[in-house]
């Protein structure tokens, strides 16, 4: 006569935790905004699928998924994505709560540019003997 197994096992009772309903959910908002971004990264004329498959290292069929949004990147392949793509740095950030990081990250580079345009207006003004 065998012992039966005991423990270890939740019985099927037809209802999630609570907290796995809520880890589902979190997932699939998560792989809904993957899914949009990168079909705005494949609006440009430049973008395919096997861009973004030589940015993360990840298989066709992986990528596809990630378009699709049945699923979403994991651990090394969303840090490629997010080191290859602003679009995909700026998502995580606002998914994070952290889009102002995003805004202010800009206005650096907006004021980069700035003082970049006038050093060469300066420049361009200069060699033409015109005063300001």
């Amino acid at each position: 006569m065998s012992v039966p197994v005991k423990g270890k096992k939740l019985h099927k009772t037809g209802e999630e935790l609570p907290a796995n309903a809520t880890r589902r959910k979190q997932a699939r908002a998560y792989a809904a905004a993957v899914a949009e971004l990168l079909k705005q990264e494949l609006q440009s004329p430049s973008m395919s699928t096997k861009a973004i498959m030589n940015w993360t290292s990840a298989g066709e069929r992986t990528v596809k998924g990630w378009i699709a949004g049945s699923n979403g990147p994991r651990g090394e392949c969303l840090i490629e994505l997010i080191r290859s793509s602003d679009l995909a740095f700026g998502k995580v950030l606002s998914m994070s709560g952290r889009g102002r990081v995003v805004n202010d990250h800009r206005l650096v580079e907006l004021k980069t540019q700035l003082l970049d345009l006038i050093s060469t207006i300066d420049a361009i003004l200069g060699s033409t003997g015109q005063a300001r």
